[in-house]
């Protein structure tokens, strides 16, 4: 039994044919969803997701990438009042995306820090996207201290895995492990202690092999769970457990399916 600690089951590309997305992932072991928001606007559908089905859980929060379409709001409040809703477990994806700096970075810094805030007060976890900002990313970690949360899809190198992991941070590796040219990313997998990963697809984004190239979806979560197996040099059956029990350690608010 897995957790897909991270997917967007309200993209476009879900829209034809999610029940059998579903069906397809509970076929594969896949127990447990957690649905992630990128825009404010999109937080209520995402919710009426999470409400139908009792194994799927959801997140509010802002992409770095549509920062700057929150600058000067009440995105605090904005945050902290969708958090309300019983199904939300955990905030974001927030963080700093300067490979593709859709937004300016100092939104994307304001933007970031205001979910670190809005985490702390209501005791949730922060989900995290960071790519080409790594001192940045931990600077406002450090600035507002005392967060809790997960690095998601994590293809940063080893000091930066250590960096997230010395401030309480989970690592969360997502298909990108199974790709044959991921040999540095490969090495992190195995420098992160099992009992601080987590699994996830980032769906529909990052087919793992043998899907490579195709549409993502929770189902694949298990190949990804295979290669952190083998690259770790334990069953399939421990990287579950494992995985599973910091998923729920980390997102305290979510329940565990009975």
């Amino acid at each position: 039994m897995l957790v897909d600690s991270h997917c967007h089951l309200n993209f476009p590309e879900f829209k034809e044919d999610l029940p059998d997305v579903l069906r397809r992932a509970k076929l594969n072991g896949i127990h447990t969803l957690l649905t992630i928001n990128t825009r404010l606007s999109e937080a209520r559908e995402i919710q009426v997701i999470a409400d139908a089905h009792s194994n799927i859980f959801c997140t509010v929060g802002v992409h770095p990438h549509d920062a700057q379409d929150y600058a000067s709001t009440d995105l605090k409040q904005q945050i902290l009042e969708l958090a309300q809703h019983p199904k939300v477990v955990g905030l974001g994806e927030t963080g700093l995306d300067y490979y593709y700096n859709n937004s300016p970075a100092a939104e994307q810094i304001e933007s970031f820090e205001i979910h670190l805030q809005a985490a702390k007060e209501l005791d949730l976890p922060v989900v995290v996207h960071t790519r080409n900002a790594d001192t940045d990313t931990l600077g406002c970690m450090d600035r507002d201290s005392g967060s809790k949360g997960v690095f998601h899809c994590f293809s940063g190198g080893v000091e930066m895995a250590r960096a997230g992991l010395e401030r309480g941070y989970f690592i969360s590796f997502s298909g990108i492990i199974t790709f044959k040219k991921a040999e540095e990313l490969q090495e992190v997998v195995k420098y992160v202690p099992l009992d601080r990963i987590l699994v996830e697809t980032d769906a529909p984004f990052l087919a793992p092999i043998p899907h490579r190239g195709k549409r993502n979806e929770p189902a694949f979560t298990l190949h990804t769970a295979e290669r952190v197996a083998e690259l770790k040099g334990v069953s399939l059956q421990e990287v579950a457990t494992q995985t599973t029990d910091n998923f729920f350690n980390l997102f305290k608010k979510a329940r565990r399916p009975s």
